[in-house]
């Protein structure tokens, strides 16, 4: 067997990254080694010696701490093209988020290609980090869409793209203070409307489970949650927002002095469709019964809900019906449409389940 030089596979390597630079696959930014090493089948050691070539022929420049800028090829994709671009931001892989997210996200894409724009994904912890910005800069130097869709963004995210100044909307809540167009569901008004449900039940102990992380759209769960039971008619009922994580046992966590309480509460509004089903299944553990022991509402939907028994009362929502709001919208962030206002929210479908029903005598 005769071995190839690893010197010759670089030249290899360096060759085939010199067409792609070409062709215009990379714009700004290059990708990481790590990133090229996995695309390309080669070692890093092999990868970074075919960019170090690159930078000897003048095509890339090492910038420490952001990787390598594109600084010349021999020609670039035409303008037109790159024009024709929509960038979706996300935490995870597609397929780790809530099938709802995943449903409107394909759906958004059939959209574009019909006003003849192509939806392209990028995801990574990195840019929802405490301070995205370099990995930010990076994304948007590589990648030069004509605008850009946050998904399940973070308050540092949303702020770093008001000071970049570059085109996006955001799928979800803005925090305060943030003037990008966004769209999302009213939170406020379901979680509101939740609470009302649930006080005409009879129910006077009532909780809302609510994410750690609190997004936008968890904080204005809250304030609608928490107007629901302090603005009715009922000067009795009390109202106590438990926090948890991602995991089973965080929704443990929070549960537990809840229910071990003298007074426990008699119904819940759960914030998350994967959190109902923990908060479901620890209940069931405890031997409380759904619905009568405990009521549930959750304020989400998810396909996987509706193979439950009880089937869960939920506000539901139409994908399709989601991603053609959202069209709307970014078909004016890519207009440049002057004074641009983000629609009124969407109020979902509430529909009741048998997860909900009127507490025990005594009990309310």
């Amino acid at each position: 067997m005769t071995l190839i030089p690893h010197r010759t596979v670089a030249s290899q390597l360096a060759v085939q990254l010199r067409g792609e630079l070409a062709k215009g696959t990379w714009h700004g930014w290059l990708p990481s080694e790590r990133v090229l090493s996995r695309t390309l089948q080669a070692s890093r050691n092999t990868v970074r010696a075919a960019l170090g070539q690159l930078k000897a022929d003048g095509l890339i420049e090492p910038v420490r701490g952001l990787g390598n800028r594109v600084i010349g090829a021999t020609h670039s994709t035409p303008a037109h093209d790159q024009a024709k671009t929509v960038g979706v931001l996300i935490p995870e892989p597609i397929g780790r988020l809530r099938p709802l997210i995943a449903l409107w996200i394909d759906e958004l894409k059939d959209l574009l290609v019909e006003e003849g724009y192509r939806l392209r994904i990028h995801e990574g912890r990195h840019y929802y980090q405490t301070n995205p910005a370099r990995a930010l800069e990076r994304l948007i130097g590589q990648h030069p869409h004509s605008a850009w869709v946050l998904t399940l963004s973070s308050e540092a995210m949303q702020q770093w793209f008001v000071r970049r100044g570059a085109p996006c909307l955001v799928a979800g809540s803005t925090y305060p203070e943030v003037t990008l167009p966004h769209y999302d569901l009213d939170y406020r008004a379901i979680c509101r409307h939740g609470a009302g449900v649930l006080l005409r039940l009879g129910h006077r102990r009532l909780a809302l489970l609510n994410r750690e992380s609190r997004r936008a759209g968890d904080v204005d769960s809250e304030r609608g949650f928490l107007e629901g039971v302090h603005r009715s008619t009922h000067s009795d009922a009390t109202a106590d927002i438990a926090y948890h994580r991602d995991d089973v046992e965080s929704v443990a966590r929070a549960l537990r002095p809840l229910l071990d309480r003298k007074n426990p509460p008699t119904a819940l509004v759960v914030s998350n469709s994967y959190a109902y089903l923990s908060t479901a299944s620890l209940l069931a553990q405890r031997g409380l019964r759904v619905p009568q022991d405990i009521s549930l509402i959750s304020r989400d939907d998810d396909p996987f809900l509706g193979s439950l028994v009880p089937a869960p009362t939920r506000y539901r929502v139409d994908p399709h019906t989601f991603a053609k709001k959202m069209l709307s919208l970014l078909l004016q962030v890519l207009k440049r449409t002057p004074a641009l206002r983000s629609p009124a929210l969407l109020l979902p479908k509430f529909t009741a389940g048998g997860s909900t029903c009127a507490p025990a005598r005594g009990e309310g």
